[in-house]
């Protein structure tokens, strides 16, 4: 039985395109307003952030907290939906 959610898969099984940061695993509507206020309107606008850590879902979690004020349960599936999308498209 799989842990991730329909929206990780979803996001992780297709290309990124346009997808908003609602489309990331752990965004919600509040924390997608945030990141869009700091300038993250795309999901890949946040992928760019991720890739700026090295891939570091530590390193990436902890920017989430400090940049939106997330928690690791938001963060954590956040990091490793990218991860996991980086691992299949690049």
């Amino acid at each position: 039985m799989s842990t991730t959610s329909q929206k990780h898969r979803d996001f992780v099984g297709e290309p990124m395109g346009e997808k908003s940061v609602t489309a990331l695993s752990g965004i919600g509507e509040v924390l997608g307003k945030k990141l869009e206020e700091q300038g993250f309107d795309k999901a890949y606008v946040v992928l760019g952030q991720f890739l700026l850590l090295k891939k570091d879902t530590e390193m990436f979690t902890d920017w989430l907290k400090d940049t939106i004020g997330a928690t690791s349960r938001q963060a954590v599936p956040c990091a490793q939906c990218l991860k996991e999308w980086c691992d299949a498209f690049l």
